[in-house]
């Protein structure tokens, strides 16, 4: 049947290929960092007694159901008691505790997520990778899926159904 010029066909949403939007696995809670640099005398020294005074005043409430990045953006040595009273006084609030940066949560998070997929939704498959996200999904977190689709999946693109890159095409079986 020849494509009608009254008709719009959209031919990539009839080709089969699967995308996968890693931007969909981003986070839904804000994410808040707890710097303990702005606890630290001097910005090198944690006092136990003003560090346990600090942490009993400070607004835990406004933490509510948000994920806390607790990290040092000083090169002070911090013992792990200071993680711990943290967590403690954290815990009734937040919907999630991770110690160190939002980049470094974020590759921890997606590994996570991708580790979910079940590889057997793609066999045998043609999957894009979508790219162009307004999200900041770490580059880790593509060439994890990869790794997990790999296996599986006939051919896997990078970028938009329209306009991918080739990153894998399982070669044909020879019968």
């Amino acid at each position: 049947m020849a494509d009608s010029p009254d008709i719009i066909v959209n031919r990539v949403a009839s080709s089969g290929i699967l995308t996968i939007n890693l931007e969909e696995y981003y986070p839904t809670q804000e994410m808040v960092s707890f710097d303990i640099k702005d606890y630290l005398y001097m910005e090198l020294i944690l006092k136990e007694k003003d560090f346990r005074t600090a942490l009993k005043e400070y607004d835990w409430d406004s933490l509510q159901d948000k994920i806390l990045l607790i990290e040092c953006s000083t090169d002070a040595i911090i013992p792990v008691w200071a993680y711990m009273l943290i967590t403690s006084h954290a815990s009734p609030y937040v919907a999630h505790i991770y110690e160190g940066s939002q980049e470094e949560f974020l590759k921890h998070h997606y590994a996570e997520q991708i580790h979910k997929i079940d590889p057997a939704l793609y066999l045998e498959k043609r999957v894009v990778i979508k790219g162009c996200s307004d999200k900041p999904v770490p580059p880790l977190a593509y060439a994890l899926t990869v790794q997990k689709l790999r296996p599986a999946a006939q051919s896997i693109m990078y970028g938009e159904p329209c306009s991918t890159v080739p990153i894998f095409k399982r070669p044909r079986k020879l019968t």
